[in-house]
């Protein structure tokens, strides 16, 4: 079994700012992409931002600039750094990961969801 955990949301003003962590953990041989997705009420879940095992990143218009996302493989963790933060960003937030995972005497590679996680910016 695999699980992504999140954790660093909650409320924040407007212009502030929020870290989001997300740990991966289970029976992983490897890990390519990870990224992060949002969705907000009444919305289609979006990307906000990915990044390949190699460290190339991706992000949607809407966060360059304001977002910054990471990762650390050995840790098996992604981090999102959310700056500038505007009353827009509110969703909930899930990572995500393609995962390939030891099963017996094989492996077999999936995508894994994180359970999500609020964001809250107040004007």
């Amino acid at each position: 079994q695999v699980q992504l955990v999140e954790s660093g949301g909650g409320l924040v003003q407007a212009g502030g700012s929020l870290r989001l962590s997300c740990a991966a953990s289970g029976s992983i041989f490897s890990i390519n992409d990870m990224g992060w997705y949002r969705q907000a009420p009444g919305k289609q879940r979006e990307l906000v931002a990915t990044i390949t095992r190699g460290g190339s990143t991706n992000y949607a218009d809407s966060v360059k600039g304001r977002f910054t996302i990471s990762r650390d493989n050995a840790k098996n963790t992604v981090s999102l750094q959310m700056n500038s933060l505007k009353p827009e960003d509110t969703a909930v937030y899930y990572c995500a990961a393609d995962i390939i995972r030891r099963v017996v005497l094989t492996t077999i590679r999936d995508d894994y969801w994180g359970q999500g996680i609020q964001v809250t910016v107040s004007s």
